[in-house]
């Protein structure tokens, strides 16, 4: 056989060289100079000849190798690949070399007629170097193939050209036969040591060294409690190997082939974790581009076009699997993922090492809140049950239930609703100072600061985290452009350009080239999106304020027509509020799912050029939508409700004949409380069990059910021993953690915008999320499919929209307490007002009179029932009596209500934000033992590093004294010494450990 060509690997990384079409070998052709048919030999298991690590380093090695091309071989069915050869379904059929990526396709043919003997196990080995016998005409497995149509042989091409190119850069690859007249092909990917050592050093891939040091323990005191604090919560911790008990730590320093004596090598196949390595290779996907396919670059621009289905990295084996074979996955499942053990901590180290830093800061945030509602629920039903205690001795509310007073209440409607006595609201007025009573203003002030404290001690664990997981001063990582603005770009130039120059960018077979600046979009470009954005969205939230407005029509009209009926006329309030309510949710989880399909469909339209400025994005419109939604009706509630009805004789009307609702006796804080633990309560039931758990159940059903009809599909001797990546890609596809962060904050702000009219809201928050932990865990291990493993310093955008939430509940509780809530008016009644200085008179000092004859004709209510001849009725207000000078206009305690209540917004907003300030100064955002440990690990760096530089000094010398004279030896003794000089100087070391300063 000819020896083929040598041919360069780009050593450096970047994108690789782009081939011409024409260098693209093709499936089913023969061998073309410089090209090699690669194929599996029969089973001769378990480890195939010159498929070792050897023989990778000689092909990958050196910055040469052999050409080689995609060519789809299988082995032949009459010799079955024996059990021994598949020990595990993590690496290749070599058995030897780990899969540490899976690129999944859909291919179709037309035409096709298998012959007798169709092979039962098929792969194609590629880029390992291997050489089999050539496939003879005429075999007993050979399959005759028809023309594939163009749409298919045109992706088939594409798909040849990228893994052409992923081997260009060194990658190798397996893949699947195409033995079926339709069926799934998994391409897998193996990275050798050569490619994860360069791409480690390019991405400054953190990796422990050699030194290990002891971590720094507190002082004698607190080193006690932390023992004695560990002793006790030892039954709660998973048993997972170093669960946040590590007293010694490595030194870490980014990774560097030309100090590899350094690092601690003992295995070059696990130096580098699962996660690293699919992370590793995930980013060569990234960058590699496909000319076939419009210079598209990466791997996402080729699922986005249907070239691929999909790209995702293995799990470690299964979660459930018979056996005491232990893996992460398997251990996750165990002490995490289940709800057996929701009263253990979290193994946030073994999460990070599985899944990445972002999904572990993720379960370590939403860990954090969980433990941080404990407190604030303790205090919620404290103050819950203050209320309780004191209903008793509440003053106003004895006033109101005692029926010696007679209240006459003017009519709720225009004539079919007659006059009523207060008394007959008791119940509501008791049930209100459950909620509104002086504890609920301290419990106001009690939150803020809990929020505050919440929010700094998260940036404290963040930078703990952050110190232990090696994060302290990553660099931000480049991002690549997303298919969509690759395409819009294009498109943008086929238009701008003339012909020549689009043909020059169809067929450009060049080394890559750096984009031009006029090649991107500018503002005029996304003008109309922006257009659309801004629409939109106002069209949105004013939907929702209709919505909003319906609601409160329906509660209008539902109210008039029960009172017209007997039987009815005593539930009316309890009914309409009850039935609005639920109206309310349902549209709120309805439009939920709307708002974040729209608030998607508008963040392409803006066309953001990387993914993380699209997260960005996509964030900040769901926020504002989803917020809009669900606190809209609440806010209506709070502070609209009962404040535009009007006085008796000219009262406002929606339409004619329905007044604008009137809050109930007690006040609206009764009903406030009713919607929104309403609201919360079902949003969390509902999308815990019917959008989280029911949905992904179905949609796996149906895909079950979809493959089990295809023709084509399936392999009955396959299907009862599938491998991992089969396993893996019946699972749901990784979607991100927009959604499950969003639930938090929705939730974050019903516990904190509106607790002064709902103090058992922590309560709910901290049930819902001891199963919400449960839940997401169960998740990410069993039903989801791995997820690229994605560095990160923190949360993001997230932590800003906290911070934003946290500072607008104070502005809103401070008006909950001094508009909704009856607290004011107490107290000024109270202290001025008050004769003996107590709250008796204070319902006959909020209710004012109105003449009974000076009702608008046709509104008198007929056919009154009412056991005496009324002549005043009275109404909830602050207005001059009839006899007055000025009749029904706003009287002087009106307006001293109202500026004691503009004065307690005031004092309390300027108050809460000093304490959150004061809160804020007095903790620390870095912890000081993690921030002397910082310090501390820079100097033993350089100690680390001048040790090191001595020893390899020492060995130089002595080979030197071995092999070459002493001219030779004085000459590279020099070299040494000039050296070691310059790792001596500050300055050298400072730029060598930058990762570690920028702290």
């Amino acid at each position: 056989m000819a020896t083929p060509g040598p041919r360069d690997i780009p050593l450096l990384p970047g994108s690789p060289r782009r081939l011409s079409p024409r260098a693209v070998a093709r499936g089913g052709q023969g061998p073309k100079h410089g090209q090699q048919n690669l194929k599996v030999p029969g089973p001769r298991a378990p480890g195939l000849p010159g498929s070792s690590n050897q023989d990778s380093e000689q092909l990958f090695g050196g910055g040469s190798s052999h050409s080689c091309s995609v060519i789809n071989n299988y082995l032949d069915a009459n010799e079955p690949v024996s059990s021994e050869a598949r020990l595990s379904r993590m690496h290749f059929h070599d058995n030897q070399r780990k899969v540490d990526y899976v690129l999944a396709y859909h291919y179709r043919k037309r035409g096709a007629h298998p012959s007798h003997g169709s092979p039962g196990h098929s792969l194609a080995i590629v880029s390992n170097g291997e050489t089999g016998k050539e496939p003879h005409a005429g075999g007993p497995g050979d399959i005759e193939l028809g023309p594939l149509d163009s749409l298919e042989e045109e992706r088939k091409e594409q798909r040849e050209e990228f893994e052409h190119n992923l081997m260009e850069a060194g990658l190798e690859l397996e893949k699947d036969l195409e033995s079926k007249s339709q069926g799934s092909v998994f391409v897998r990917i193996h990275a050798p040591w050569q490619v994860l050592a360069r791409e480690a050093e390019f991405l400054k891939i953190k990796v422990p060294t050699k030194k290990m040091y002891e971590i720094k323990s507190e002082g004698s005191i607190a080193k006690k409690f932390n023992e004695i604090l560990k002793r006790l919560s030892s039954p709660l911790k998973p048993r997972v190997p170093d669960h946040n008990d590590n007293k010694m730590k490595n030194l870490s320093y980014p990774f560097s082939r030309e100090k590899m004596y350094l690092y601690n090598i003992q295995d070059k196949d696990t130096f580098f974790d699962n996660a690293t390595r699919s992370r590793i290779v995930h980013e060569i996907l990234k960058r590699t581009a496909c000319s076939r396919a419009n210079n598209t670059m990466g791997i996402n621009s080729l699922i986005a076009n249907n070239i691929y289905e999909a790209a995702y990295p293995l799990h470690d084996g299964e979660y459930d699997s018979p056996g005491d074979d232990m893996n992460d996955r398997k251990l996750l499942y165990q002490e995490w993922a289940r709800y057996g053990v929701f009263y253990k901590f979290q193994p946030i180290d073994l999460i990070r090492k599985y899944f990445g830093e972002k999904i572990g800061l993720y379960f370590a945030w939403l860990g954090l809140y969980t433990s941080f509602l404990i407190p604030s629920s303790v205090i919620g039903v404290i103050v819950f049950l203050y209320g309780c205690a004191t209903i008793e001795e509440d003053i106003p509310s004895k006033e109101m239930c005692d029926q010696q007073n007679a209240f006459t209440m003017c009519p709720l409607c225009d004539k079919s609703c007659d006059y009523w006595n207060l008394s007959s609201a008791c119940g509501t007025a008791r049930a209100s100072h459950l909620f509104d009573n002086p504890a609920t203003v301290f419990f106001s002030i009690f939150m803020a600061l809990w929020a505050t404290m919440f929010l700094e001690n998260w940036k404290r664990l963040q930078m703990r985290l952050g110190y232990f997981w090696d994060l302290t001063g990553i660099e931000e990582e480049q991002e690549h452009s997303r298919p969509e603005y690759e395409t819009r770009v294009r498109e943008k130039m086929l238009k701008e350009s003339d012909k020549s120059v689009v043909q020059k960018l169809g067929a450009n077979t060049t080394e890559s080239e750096d984009e031009d600046d006029e090649d991107k979009l500018t503002w005029k470009d996304r003008f109309p999106g922006y257009l659309m954005n801004f629409a939109s969205i106002l069209f949105m939230i004013a939907l929702t304020f209709s919505i909003v407005f319906g609601v409160i029509v329906y509660r209008i009209t539902t109210a008039a027509a029960l009172s017209l009926n007997k039987a009815t006329r005593s539930n009316v309030r309890v009914t309409v509020t009850a039935t609005a309510v639920i109206i309310n949710l349902v549209v709120i989880l309805i439009l939920d799912e709307i708002y974040g399909a729209v608030a998607k469909w508008l963040t392409k339209i803006e066309v953001p050029k990387t993914e993380q400025t699209f997260e960005e994005r996509l964030i900040l419109k769901a926020f504002l939508l989803k917020f809009v939604n669900a606190y809209s009706p609440i806010f209506y509630v709070a502070f609209f409700k009962g404040r535009f009805v009007g006085r008796p004789g000219s009262y406002v009307y929606v339409f004619d004949g329905y007044r604008m609702e009137e809050c109930a006796p007690g006040g609206c804080l009764m009903e406030l409380c009713i919607q929104l633990s309403i609201i919360m309560l079902g949003k969390q039931l509902i999308q815990n069990n019917i959008f989280e758990i029911g949905v992904p159940k179905l949609k796996k059903l149906f895909r079950k059910l979809k493959d089990e009809t295809e023709p084509g599909e399936t392999d009955s001797a396959h299907s009862k021993h599938p491998e991992q990546w089969d396993l893996d890609y019946s699972l749901e596809p990784y979607t991100g953690l927009t959604p499950e962060y969003m639930e938090m904050i929705i939730q974050f702000g019903f516990v904190t915008l509106f607790v002064a009219s709902f103090p058992l809201a922590p309560v709910f928050a901290l049930l819902n999320n001891v199963i919400e932990v449960r839940l997401d865990a169960k998740k990410f291990v069993t039903e989801l499919r791995r997820p690229d493993a994605v560095r990160t310093k923190d949360i993001g955008i997230w932590f800003d929209i906290l911070s934003g939430i946290g500072k607008f509940s104070v502005i809103i509780n401070a008006f909950v307490i001094a508009v909704t809530s009856d607290f004011i008016p107490r107290l000024v009644y109270q202290y001025t007002y008050s004769h003996n200085g107590t709250l008796h008179g204070f319902v006959n000092h909020t209710l004012s009179f109105f003449n009974v004859s000076q009702l608008k004709e046709g509104t008198q209510p007929e056919n009154s029932q009412f056991d005496r001849e009324v002549q005043f009725c009275r109404f909830k207000d602050y207005r001059e009596p009839p006899w007055a000078p000025n009749p029904y206009e706003f009287s002087k305690q009106y307006w001293s209500v109202l500026s004691a209540r503009l004065a307690f917004v005031i004092i309390f907003q300027n108050l809460v934000m000093f304490l959150s300030v004061l809160v804020d100064w007095m903790i620390p955002d870095i912890p000081t033992d993690i921030s002397d440990q910082i310090k501390k690990e820079k100097s033993l760096l350089v100690d680390f590093f001048l040790k090191e530089e001595h020893e390899k000094l020492k060995v130089m010398d002595e080979l030197a004294q071995r092999s070459q004279g002493g001219g030779q030896h004085s000459r590279r003794s020099r070299a040494a010494s000039s050296a070691l000089s310059g790792w001596s100087q500050p300055g050298s070391l400072a730029s060598s450990g930058s990762q570690h300063t920028n702290v």
